[in-house]
């Protein structure tokens, strides 16, 4: 059976992650070509292509108990000397510390549950790989970065082998509350607007013969609704948020055994409301 490596992060939202980037760079951080900034709920895990269904389930039902939250990040300290690393601490407030804990244990089970070798610590990692000599002085010279973060999403992970090397690409994410059910007392639909396509969706795309696959790569201001019934897949829409109001791309499919029901309709008022074009 194929198996997938995949973790579960809170990534860090511009600007502050290019800021974390350029003191990565500084500091020669190998990791800056492989990851982006973030600070890891579940680490490298191995799971089942079969269960991805399931942990996507897991990442939607963590993400609809959690309200969006800040924390303040840094300043810079170390796990030294049991690992040579920098990293910046979450520090504060105490609601933003206890949401990320909470978020960790709410994640960390089947298929993604994983052993930790030492206990669960929010941080975010600059370097992984310092010379010992030099962390104390690094961690000197950033004492006084600190940065209050906000956090509105959880992000899937996937560990993807390129011709530059291995590198963790985002693959699903699920924004903090509960979903927007619609079409109560009739075709009740479940709908999760999100910046990507997950695997899932992807899936059901391709089986109904629609093979675009819309990544994290594609465009950063990419708007994604996925409908689900009783926790299937039965539509996706998807397009370019800078396109309003024509969506020249836009992407709609709907199951064909799901059709006439008016789900597309349901799909295309909240695709355009997520988009700006609805009051």
């Amino acid at each position: 059976m194929a198996r997938l490596r995949l973790g579960v992060a809170l990534l860090v939202p511009p600007p502050h992650s290019l800021e974390i980037d350029g003191l990565r760079r500084a500091l020669g951080s190998s990791a800056l070509a492989r990851i982006a900034p973030h600070l890891t709920l579940v680490p490298p895990v191995n799971v089942r292509a079969a269960d991805v269904a399931e942990a996507l389930r897991v990442l939607r039902d963590a993400a609809a108990a959690t309200k969006p939250f800040r924390v303040r990040l840094g300043p810079a300290v170390s796990f030294a000397p049991v690992t040579p690393t920098v990293h910046l601490a979450v520090t504060a407030p105490d609601e933003g510390i206890e949401a990320v804990r909470r978020l960790h244990d709410l994640v960390s089970v089947e298929p993604l549950a994983r052993v930790l070798t030492h206990g669960f610590e929010p941080h975010v990692t600059l370097d992984d790989d310092v010379e010992p000599d030099r962390v104390d002085s690094i961690c000197r010279a950033l004492g006084g970065y600190v940065v209050e973060v906000w956090f509105d999403r959880l992000h899937l992970l996937q560990e993807e082998h390129r011709d530059t090397g291995r590198r963790w690409v985002p693959v699903a994410d699920v924004p903090f509350g509960p979903a927007v059910v619609v079409g109560r007392g009739g075709v009740e639909l479940e709908l999760i607007t999100s910046d990507l396509v997950d695997p899932e969706a992807q899936a059901f795309l391709a089986a109904e013969g629609h093979l675009a696959r819309v990544g994290a790569e594609d465009s950063v201001s990419r708007l994604v609704i996925t409908a689900r019934r009783r926790g299937a897949v039965v539509g996706v829409v998807a397009g370019d948020r800078a396109a309003a109001p024509e969506w020249p791309d836009l992407v709609l499919v709907v199951a064909s055994d799901q059709r006439g029901q008016g789900i597309a309709g349901q799909l295309r008022r909240a695709f355009t409301h997520a988009g700006g074009g609805g009051g």
